[in-house]
């Protein structure tokens, strides 16, 4: 099945993927055809989300969340109007117990976003704005592959990507902000421990 529209919540999108994940093993096939294949910040959100909870620690599971979030993020900023992933990427599956663990973890924190959400500082969200966040999480995501073996790197950068994400899709421009001040200050903490 294809989801007829995008989903409007953080819960929304959890309870999608779930109801992807109800058989021994989630497919990305799978979830993507429950989020929607038109649904491009969902579909990127799923990924960082999942790569914030405890999955980031399955050796593998980053470099391939960071090369589902790059095509995604070409193709948004492409202006494609139909999401592609290789069939190399759409065959790829986990045990349906870790995903459910993870969701159950991301939970809360999805309760909490969508409580505290709203139309705000939409400039942020809209044109221009909107597709320099899609390339920042571009800039992100290429480093995974290479500080994966770094235990928390990889989640704390899933952490920025998840926040600016947020916004786009629930088009609330407090997040863009959120996220960038996380970068930003995950920058300065960077450059004070490499001057040491």
């Amino acid at each position: 099945m294809t989801a007829a529209a995008d989903p409007t919540s953080l819960k929304d999108l959890l309870e999608r993927v779930r109801s992807a994940s109800e058989g021994e093993r989630t497919g990305l096939r799978e979830i993507i055809q429950h989020v929607g294949e038109r649904s491009f910040a969902p579909a990127l959100l799923v990924p960082a989300l999942l790569l914030v909870s405890p999955l980031s620690g399955i050796p593998g599971t980053p470099t391939i969340g960071a090369a589902i979030i790059l095509m995604i993020s070409l193709q948004w900023l492409a202006g494609r109007d139909h999401l592609w992933l290789p069939d190399v990427l759409m065959r790829r599956e986990i045990a349906s117990k870790h995903m459910q663990k993870a969701l159950d973890w991301l939970d809360r924190p999805a309760r909490f976003v969508d409580r505290h959400s709203g139309k705000r500082l939409r400039a942020l969200v809209h044109g221009p704005s909107r597709y320099l966040s899609i390339l920042v999480i571009c800039l992100i995501v290429i480093t995974w592959p290479f500080l994966e073996l770094l235990p928390m790197v990889t989640s704390t950068g899933a952490f920025a990507v998840s926040l600016l994400t947020i916004g786009l899709m629930l088009r609330d421009g407090v997040y863009v902000v959120a996220g960038y001040a996380f970068i930003g200050v995950l920058g300065g903490v960077i450059y004070m421990v490499a001057g040491m």
